[in-house]
């Protein structure tokens, strides 16, 4: 999981003036020190701005890292990432 130390998604002023919405679900590979190696795509929203807003965020997020025993790995997560206009 992702540590509750992070900044939240910026939703993009253009989706949000066209009224688009949509679920982008990333791989991110994580390092034993929690740092995001990489990240990728893995099913788009359907809109590049979303897609891309979602990956620049999960980059610059610290994670807790797996653990084998008591010693953190690299491991690779899945997150899903909603973007939903309310009201």
């Amino acid at each position: 999981d992702k540590t509750g130390q992070n900044p939240g998604i910026v939703y993009p002023l253009t989706a949000r003036r066209n009224g688009w919405e949509g679920t982008v679900v990333l791989w991110v590979s994580v390092s034993a020190q929690g740092e995001a190696v990489t990240a990728e795509i893995a099913e788009s929203s359907g809109h590049e701005i979303l897609d891309e807003a979602a990956l620049c965020a999960v980059k610059r997020w610290r994670y807790q890292p797996a653990f084998r025993g008591n010693v953190p790995v690299d491991d690779r997560m899945k997150l899903v990432v909603r973007f939903t206009l309310r009201g």
